[in-house]
């Protein structure tokens, strides 16, 4: 990373994939940036899903899934790194209106302005039960970033950044979220070159 590059911190906005980054994993990709710091960076992508079930993913954990609304929810492919890990991503948890409770769960990140994610098995345990939080995204496996990885690839024009939206990771439809997450910038995919930043 040169000296004069000004760091940003990109924690709760979305990385959108530019059509030059052909990666199996990351290609029409939309992750979600969890932590952003000069030590790297950590997300999951969100338009990406696997090939089972969240009924199903329950199953395996045994667990029973008493959350109508979820369990034909789809399971998500959030990034190459600990696949066999499950994460959830989801609001934070009020007990009253307006206060957002500290976290609730053993294993938390709160994402600053944004949603938390969760690691540790109590919060399927919630919602295995019919509670835990209204809106989830649950994936197995997260992307990262070491220092000034995600610097150099932005600076390589691999990624488009935008503030992330809650109503895109919960309530567009998945094959959706690549063109609404453009459009937040006012962007169509067929206004991107694939050769953009490789002259």
């Amino acid at each position: 990373m040169s000296a004069d590059f000004a760091p940003t911190n990109l924690t709760n906005h979305f990385l959108i994939a530019m059509p030059g980054l052909r990666d199996e994993v990351f290609s029409r990709s939309v992750v979600y940036v969890c932590e952003h710091s000069e030590r790297g960076a950590l997300g999951l992508v969100i338009n990406k899903i696997c090939d089972i079930d969240l009924r199903r993913l329950f199953e395996r954990v045994d667990l029973p899934l008493h959350r109508a609304d979820l369990s034909n929810a789809p399971v998500f492919q959030g990034g190459p790194v600990q696949t066999e890990r499950g994460f959830v991503l989801h609001e934070h948890i009020f007990l009253d209106a307006d206060k957002p409770v500290e976290t609730v769960y053993a294993s938390s990140l709160s994402i600053p302005g944004g949603l938390e994610m969760t690691t540790s098995k109590d919060v399927l345990e919630a919602l295995a039960s019919g509670a835990g939080p209204r809106k989830v995204l649950v994936s197995l496996g997260y992307a990262a970033w070491g220092e000034g990885q995600l610097e150099s690839e932005l600076s390589d024009n691999s990624w488009l950044t935008v503030a992330a939206s809650n109503s895109i990771i919960f309530d567009t439809p998945v094959a959706q979220r690549y063109d609404q997450a453009l459009l937040l910038l006012g962007v169509e995919s067929w206004m991107l070159s694939p050769d953009v930043g490789h002259a």
